[in-house]
């Protein structure tokens, strides 16, 4: 009998978090937060895993709040960095808003999405759609 271990091709997994958000449950935000704080704890240069976490409590914010439906938010680190995609159940694109400055916090998520990740965008689907960010971990 031959032993092959030597020619099989070893796969290293890739680290992902996957989580599915119940409607309108905004607990899941600092829940989604603190997952992917242990998923990204030895992730890329200093204050890159700051900027997911915030950019994730902004899409997952966005799904739960504009939405009526659960979503799933997926988080994988690959060789070209994070790549997070929170998809939810309705077609309606979400909109970049012009904050308002005596709104208080409301409606600038988008835009420090798009501010501060390296890649971002919505991807539609059969039903719904994934809006999702990428950010380079910066190590190289």
């Amino acid at each position: 009998m031959e032993d092959n271990t030597d020619s099989a091709v070893e796969q290293v997994p890739v680290p992902q978090l996957r989580r599915r958000l119940e409607r309108a449950d905004l607990g899941a935000v600092p829940e989604t937060r603190k997952a992917l704080r242990e998923l990204l704890r030895h992730w890329g240069r200093p204050g890159r895993s700051e900027v997911a976490e915030l950019l994730t409590s902004e899409l997952v914010t966005n799904a739960l709040v504009h939405t009526d439906h659960d979503a799933v938010f997926t988080a994988v680190v690959g060789p070209r960095g994070l790549r997070v995609e929170v998809r939810d159940f309705v077609a309606r694109r979400p909109r970049m808003c012009v904050p308002v400055a005596d709104d208080g916090t409301h409606g600038r998520g988008l835009m420090l999405v798009q501010s501060l990740a390296d890649a971002w965008g919505v991807r539609a689907h059969g039903v719904g759609k994934s809006v999702w960010f990428e950010l380079d971990g910066g190590l190289a």
